[in-house]
């Protein structure tokens, strides 16, 4: 295998991948193995027809295209390898060539790394962050806990009220048609959730159990079901059940059966202590925050875009995931909200950005001063990901490819050179 890299502009570069006609023979022969059993030869039973009879019928064009997604993930990670450069996106693949006894060639055109040029790091003004408990916050952390301890009682002798907990059966219908993903049985769903679309929720306040009413909604311009996105609906509603929250009082007897003190003076108390830990953490992080987007907005990168949109799938992924953690699938999550894909991806951008213009700045201030992560700062952190997946440290590091052992040293430095940051800058 040989990779040839040709720099393009804006961050960008071309590598162009040759694949040995040895292991295109294997890749076809391979995806010969996996088709053999699908393809149909008169004479011939299935899985026993010779693969040069095959190809002789169909052309050896039939296994090329099975055959090119067998070379090109392994092929592909050994070209970055190979090349030396600073990859920072996902590839995009191009075929130019595949021809049965001759080299595989196909191009992957890849965002680079950028250079960073700092601006002032050392030094950075920001503005103090206010970090004091007032009354009225801690006020509000009891009301919360009070929420958490709340009984959900059921209701039975009237209609469906803001913030009331119901479960609703429902069908969508546009222009008198029910729609697919429009129906739904015994759903949970709390009343000023906003976990349906705009609206929804608002018209079932007056509903009554048993009732069958309608609610009437239009469909977001760019929602994710393109045949639905614009259209007026009609939902038909059932309310099943209604729950309200029955708040505990606020005296001695909810300070005992939250905390582990008696009087409710008392752990009011412990609650503004507590709030007050929270609020410097919160302080530290607002600073760092400022320090780095300082830092940043003095600071000169050519970003390329292929790096912004790796980083927002990225994004989008993690939410995908978080959202499933809850039980709620995106198809699921696009319906209820009428968000889309793509309406997420330009959602997240920003942030996406920033969180690439944060990490080359880090970078680069690491590099200009010679920051580093001890092998006892590595193994801390691995002690700690062995603690939270209850594993020893010792399988830890056998299970960890080589690439992610070197992640988590950058990733200390990148903290380590944050901390530098912090610890040089001025508040006002």
């Amino acid at each position: 295998m040989s990779v040839k890299v040709e720099k393009l502009e804006k961050n960008m570069a071309k590598l162009t991948i040759e694949v040995g006609a040895d292991e295109v023979e294997k890749a076809l022969q391979e995806s010969y193995q996996k088709q053999k059993n699908q393809i149909a030869v008169p004479g011939f039973r299935k899985g026993k027809v010779p693969r040069a009879m095959i190809e002789k019928m169909y052309g050896p064009e039939i296994f090329y295209q099975d055959a090119i997604n067998i070379m090109i993930p392994d092929a592909y990670d050994k070209a970055v390898d190979e090349c030396g450069e600073d990859i920072v996106s996902s590839p995009e693949i191009d075929v130019v060539s595949i021809k049965k006894g001759e080299p595989f060639v196909f191009t992957a055109e890849v965002a680079l790394k950028p250079p960073v040029e700092l601006g002032k790091y050392k030094g950075v003004s920001v503005d103090k962050v206010d970090i004091t408990v007032s009354d009225e916050d801690v006020d509000k952390a009891i009301e919360k806990e009070r929420e958490n301890n709340a009984r959900n009682i059921e209701v039975t002798d009237r209609p469906v009220k803001d913030k009331d907990s119901i479960i609703l059966d429902f069908e969508g219908f546009v222009d008198g048609v029910a729609f697919e993903g429009g129906k739904g049985e015994d759903h949970p769903l709390t009343i000023g959730s906003g976990a349906f679309i705009p609206g929804f929720e608002d018209q079932l306040i007056g509903a009554k159990i048993g009732e069958e009413c309608e609610v009437k909604v239009k469909f977001p311009n760019d929602y994710q079901a393109k045949e639905l996105a614009s259209k007026d609906a009609v939902f038909k509603c059932t309310v099943k059940q209604i729950k309200e929250k029955e708040l505990p009082a606020l005296d001695d007897e909810f300070a005992s059966e939250v905390s582990e003190f008696d009087t409710l003076e008392e752990y009011k108390a412990d609650v503004r202590k507590n709030l007050e830990v929270a609020r410097e953490k919160e302080a530290k992080e607002e600073k760092e925050s400022k320090v780095i987007e300082a830092i940043v907005n003095d600071a000169k990168m050519d970003i390329p875009e292929a790096m912004i949109t790796t980083q927002q799938n990225q994004m989008v992924d993690e939410f995908a995931q978080r959202m499933t953690m809850q039980g709620l699938s995106m198809e699921q999550y696009y319906q209820f909200t009428g968000a889309s894909h793509d309406r997420l991806l330009e959602q997240v951008r920003p942030q996406a950005e920033q969180r690439i213009k944060a990490r080359l700045v880090l970078e680069a201030i690491a590099k200009a001063e010679n920051i580093t992560a001890t092998d006892e700062e590595v193994e801390e952190e691995l002690k700690t990901i062995a603690e939270a997946y209850q594993l020893e440290v010792n399988k830890v590091k056998e299970s960890m490819p080589e690439k992610s052992l070197e992640g988590i040293r950058e990733d200390i430095v990148v903290k380590k050179a944050a901390e530098f940051a912090v610890n040089n800058a001025k508040e006002k």
